[in-house]
């Protein structure tokens, strides 16, 4: 699975680095890419919308929005 958050109240570098590492901390969390104002979190069926909520709140910001797609193995 693939969720896209919308992250507020990150104001530099360090903020990226803070969601980063707390992201990767969540429960069934594969990898995280995040930018400024963004994250693009690869993860399990255990991981929930509230768990990353959580995560980028101690990291200081806010997610405002999330959209989750399912993405499956491909064949072949």
């Amino acid at each position: 699975m693939v969720s896209i958050l919308t992250i507020s109240g990150m104001m530099a570098v360090h903020s990226k680095r803070a969601v980063f590492t707390a992201l990767s901390g969540v429960t069934g969390v594969v990898s995280a890419e995040v930018e400024m104002g963004r994250a693009i979190v690869e993860h399990d069926a255990r991981t929930t919308a509230s768990a990353l909520a959580d995560a980028v709140a101690l990291a200081g910001c806010e997610m405002t929005a999330v959209k989750t797609e399912r993405r499956l193995p491909l064949s072949g």
